[in-house]
């Protein structure tokens, strides 16, 4: 009997996870039942997670020294750099745009107040860090060395030093072309590998899914139904609307085409929750299914997992609003562009640094004078809109990829 198709299992392990999961959550967590799924679950979960991050790192390396290579030899560098970086801060702006405009509108939390959160915020010490320092963190961040970032995972940096020596291999021409060949050998092994790694996805999804669906504070949840609502929705638009939108202005590839190329690195982000764990997915899935050239995706991809965070952008400007209104503060006109620059900032973030998303979060709500401690309140139901906005990002990368191909080659 012939197998469905990978895709297609993705999709049945991922409607899989989320029925069992709610299964085992209307059984209740002292179930032995529940307990005992719950840990297959982080067993089948971890494993292939840990898998992806396996091969991330010398993935991410030779993909974006090959690319850079590859464009240096065409003499494209400079148009993939502008179109790259000029799509992903529109797309962002966008994204930004609109989370505040939901959040201005709906005005979620504002039939609250942060009193009702009292023994959520009273415990939680949030890690601050002033603008300047976060600045000084990000450069230091860049430029390390490259041993100690490849064997810690720092990609920011990994990414760096692999452009540098894209740079390199091109400038020494024949001299280096040795080495060119072993890192376009590297890369192919690779994905060769990424693909062994899809045959565990339906199971390793379905787990994930299955965990997230099983653990959720149903209590919570209800309490913060109209801003969990917002961001979901809002996301949702951005990513099914706006983003496929420009995609085909832009390109002419049409929704329905996008999503079956896309569909496995989308419903693996969505349960992964990791732009850079998704990473080996989405460069397969650009290459192999929609067609980018090797040399833009490897360029594109890898830096967009590091750097474009459009469902992040989104969230940390709607939930600014959010606490602003908790607290009764009206933001005015300039305060919430100063929440427009920082959104932007901190969705870029700093790897490298200890819970970087919670810390950028708190920075959001500094520039504007919001209490940080708030941001306790938004730390249980993280994990459910995580998913949702970490799909968004890797939709982001993946029809940015498409965008650059199509400006380079105009």
């Amino acid at each position: 009997m012939k197998l469905p198709s990978l895709n297609t299992q993705i999709l049945l392990g991922a409607v899989l996870g989320l029925v069992l999961g709610a299964v085992l959550a209307g059984l209740g967590r002292t179930s032995p039942v529940t307990q005992q799924s719950l840990y297959a679950a982080g067993l089948v979960s971890t494993l292939f997670v840990d898998l992806l991050k396996m091969v991330l790192i010398p993935l991410v390396f030779a993909s974006i020294a090959v690319g850079v290579a590859n464009l240096r030899a065409h003499r494209q560098i400079h148009r993939v750099w502008v179109a790259t970086l000029g799509f992903f801060v529109f797309s962002m702006a966008i994204a930004i745009v609109l989370g505040l405009s939901a959040a201005n509108y709906f005005r979620p939390g504002a039939d609250m107040h942060l009193a009702m959160f009292a023994d959520a915020t009273r415990g939680f010490a949030a890690k601050q860090m002033p603008l300047p320092e976060f600045f000084a963190q990000i450069l230091h961040s860049l430029f390390q060395n490259p041993v100690a970032a490849l064997a810690q995972g720092n990609v920011l940096s990994v990414v760096m030093f692999a452009l540098i020596l894209g740079i390199a291999l091109v400038v020494g021409g024949e001299r280096y072309r040795n080495l060119l060949l072993l890192m376009q050998e590297l890369l192919e092994l690779m994905l060769r590998i990424v693909g062994w790694i899809m045959r565990l996805a339906p199971l390793g999804i379905m787990a994930l899914l299955l965990n997230l669906a099983a653990t959720q504070n149903s209590a919570l949840l209800g309490t913060l139904t109209k801003f969990i609502a917002v961001i979901i929705g809002t996301t949702l638009l951005h990513g099914v609307v706006l983003l496929p939108l420009i995609l085909y202005l832009v390109t002419g590839v049409t929704p329905l085409h996008f999503w079956r190329g896309s569909r496995e690195a989308l419903v693996t982000a969505f349960a992964t929750s990791s732009s850079t764990a998704t990473l080996p997915v989405t460069l397969r899935c650009v290459e192999q299914h929609l067609h980018v050239k090797p040399e833009i995706a490897g360029f594109v991809v890898p830096l967009g997992a590091t750097v474009n965070m459009d469902g992040t952008a989104l969230y940390e400007a709607a939930a600014a609003l959010f606490i602003a209104n908790l607290a009764g503060i009206d933001l005015n006109l300039l305060q919430q562009t100063i929440v427009f620059c920082t959104a932007m900032l901190g969705a870029i973030g700093a790897p490298g640094i200890p819970s970087a998303g919670m810390v950028t979060m708190v920075m959001v709500l500094q520039s504007v004078g919001l209490p940080a401690e708030a941001i306790a309140i938004l730390l249980p139901i993280d994990r459910l809109l995580d998913t949702f906005r970490t799909a968004v990002n890797v939709e982001g990368d993946m029809v940015g990829s498409l965008v650059v191909q199509k400006l380079v080659r105009a």
